[in-house]
C-alpha cells in the first residue's frame, strides 16, 4: 500500500501507531465505562437489598416481610429492566419473591455481588447478604438477594463511552489531516525542483537550485547535478567533436568543389569523364552541405539560451533570406511570395534566426514540385511573433511529422536534403524559447511549418 507515494507512506507510518493508540484507548475506556455502570448498578442493588432487609420482621412467631416500593423504584429506568427478589428463611423457606434467581454459593453478613443467569436464559446482576433476625429464645437467619437485568447498564456503558470514543477518532481524523496538509506543504520545494525539472528542454543542462530544499533532500539532488553536470560535459565534448571535424572538412571540401568545377571547365572531355565529373561535382556539393549543416547545428546547441539574445528585426531578416534564395526558386520555377508585418522585433540570435527562416524556405522549396507556390507569412498574436511558411507540395503525413525532427530522417527519398533541416530549425526556436509546428495546408495540401517567437520586450 502506498509503495508509490512519500506522503502515502508517512501518512501510514503514521496512521498504524496512533490507530494503534486510539485502539488501545478505546479499550481501556471501555473497561472504565464497564467498571462505572457496575458500581453504580452495583450501589443501587446493595441500596435495595439493604432497604428490604430491613424491613424484615416477625409476626406471630413468622418471619414476614412487606416490600417497599421505595426498594423498588431505585431501579426505574428507560430500558424498564426486570426486577427480581428472593427472600429466604432458615430451611429453604421461601418468605418473598420468587426461586427463579439463584442464590450464591456462599453468604454471609457482608454483601455479596455476583452475576447469574435465569432459568431463561437472562443475565442479571445481583446481591446478597443474610440477616440475622432474633426473637426470644430463638435466631432466624434470613437471606435476602435482589437482582436486576443488564440494559440500563449496557446502556451506561454506550453512553460513557460514546463521547469518548468519538474524541479519540475525531483527534485521530484531524491528526491524519493535518499531517497530509503539512508533509504537503513541507513537500512543496520538491514540487517546484519537478516542476523546474519538466519545463526545461533537453539542451538545459543547469544544475538545480537547493536554496529551499530540506537538509535530508539536499544529497540526493547534488547526486543529480553532478549527473547533469557530467551530461553537459560529455554533450559539450560532442559538440566541439562534431564542430571540429565540420570545420576541418570545410576547407578541403570547398577546395575539392573548386577544383572538380575547373576540371568541368576545361575542354576535350570525352562523355564518360565529363559525366563522372558532373557526379562528383554534385556529391561533393552535397557533402559541403551536410558540413556546412552540422556547423550550424552543433552552433545551435551551444547558442546562448533566450535571456541572452539580442534584438532582431524579423521582417527586414526574412526579406533579405528571400532575397538571397529567389535565384533557387526561379531555378525550380516556383513563386515564392511573402506577406509581412513591418516593425516585427523579437527576441533572439541574428545569425541562428536566419538559419531557421533559411532552413525552413529552403525545405519547403526543394519539396514542392515545379511550378508550385511557396509563401511566407507573419503576424503578431500577444507576446509571439508567428511565422508560416506555407507550400502546395506534397506535405508530410501525419505519422511522420514527429520523425521529420529527427536528425538525417527524410519524408522522402525524391527530394535532394540532408535531413538536418528541419531538426535545426527546431533546435534554434527552442534555444530561443519558441516552438515548432506541422500541419496540413488548407483542403489537406502541401504543409504549413509554423514558428513561434517571443517578442523583444526591454526586460528581454
Amino acid at each position: 500500500m502506498f509503495s508509490g507515494s512519500l506522503r502515502g507512506r508517512l501518512l501510514w507510518w503514521l496512521l498504524l501507531p496512533l490507530a494503534a493508540f486510539v485502539s488501545i484507548s478505546g479499550v481501556i475506556s471501555y473497561r472504565n465505562a464497564q467498571t462505572t455502570a457496575d458500581l453504580v448498578q452495583d450501589n443501587a442493588l446493595l441500596s435495595s437489598m439493604r432497604i428490604i432487609g430491613e424491613d424484615i420482621d416477625w409476626d406471630n412467631g413468622n418471619v414476614s416481610i412487606q416490600i417497599p416500593p421505595a426498594a423498588l423504584e431505585l431501579f426505574e429506568s428507560p430500558e424498564q429492566d426486570s426486577v427480581f427478589y428472593r427472600i429466604e428463611a432458615s430451611g429453604q423457606r421461601l418468605v418473598a419473591g420468587s426461586l427463579e434467581l439463584p442464590l450464591p454459593p456462599h453468604t454471609g453478613d457482608n454483601p455479596t455481588l455476583y452475576v447469574t443467569r435465569l432459568e431463561d436464559g437472562r443475565i442479571v446482576r445481583a446481591a446478597a447478604y443474610v440477616r440475622q433476625l432474633y426473637d426470644t429464645g430463638r435466631t432466624e437467619e434470613v437471606v435476602v438477594a435482589v437482582a436486576k437485568t443488564e440494559g440500563s447498564r449496557d446502556a451506561m456503558v454506550w453512553r460513557l463511552l460514546r463521547p469518548q470514543l468519538f474524541g479519540e477518532v475525531l483527534t485521530l481524523v484531524l491528526a491524519m489531516v493535518f499531517v497530509y496538509l503539512g508533509l504537503t506543504f513541507e513537500l512543496r520545494p520538491l514540487m517546484k525542483v519537478k516542476d523546474d525539472v519538466a519545463d526545461r528542454n533537453p539542451s538545459q543542462l543547469q544544475p538545480i537550485r537547493v536554496a529551499r530544499l530540506h537538509v535530508e533532500l539536499r544529497p540526493i539532488v547534488d547526486a543529480i547535478n553532478q549527473c547533469i553536470a557530467r551530461m553537459g560535459q560529455q554533450a559539450a565534448t560532442q559538440r566541439q567533436f562534431i564542430s571540429d571535424a565540420a570545420h576541418q572538412m570545410r576547407t578541403p571540401l570547398t577546395l575539392l568543389v573548386a577544383q572538380i568545377q575547373f576540371a568541368r571547365q576545361r575542354e576535350n572531355h570525352d562523355a564518360p569523364l565529363a559525366e563522372a565529373l558532373a557526379g562528383m561535382h554534385k556529391s561533393s556539393r552535397k557533402l559541403t552541405t551536410l558540413t556546412n549543416k552540422l556547423l550550424l547545428l552543433a552552433q545551435a546547441e551551444s547558442a546562448a539560451p533566450v535571456g541572452a539574445c539580442e534584438r532582431v528585426d524579423l521582417s527586414a531578416l526574412i526579406a533579405g533570406v528571400l532575397e538571397e534564395l529567389i535565384a533557387f526558386a526561379q531555378s525550380r520555377e516556383i513563386d515564392l511570395g511573402a506577406e509581412l508585418e513591418d516593425g516585427m522585433i523579437v527576441t533572439g540570435d541574428e545569425a541562428l534566426t536566419a538559419a531557421l527562416v533559411t532552413n525552413l524556405v529552403d525545405n519547403a522549396l526543394r519539396y514542392t514540385q515545379p511550378g508550385g507556390r511557396v509563401t511566407v507569412q507573419t503576424e503578431r498574436r500577444d507576446d509571439m511573433a508567428i511565422v508560416r511558411v506555407i507550400d502546395n507540395g506534397p506535405g508530410i503525413k501525419a505519422e511522420a511529422r514527429a520523425r521529420v525532427f529527427e536528425r538525417f530522417y527524410r519524408a522522402s527519398s525524391h527530394a535532394d536534403g540532408t535531413g538536418l533541416g528541419l531538426p535545426i530549425v527546431r533546435e534554434i526556436a527552442h534555444r530561443q524559447g519558441g516552438t515548432v509546428t506541422l500541419e496540413s495546408g488548407a483542403d489537406g495540401i502541401g504543409l504549413v511549418a509554423t514558428v513561434g517567437m517571443q517578442i523583444w520586450t526591454a526586460a528581454a
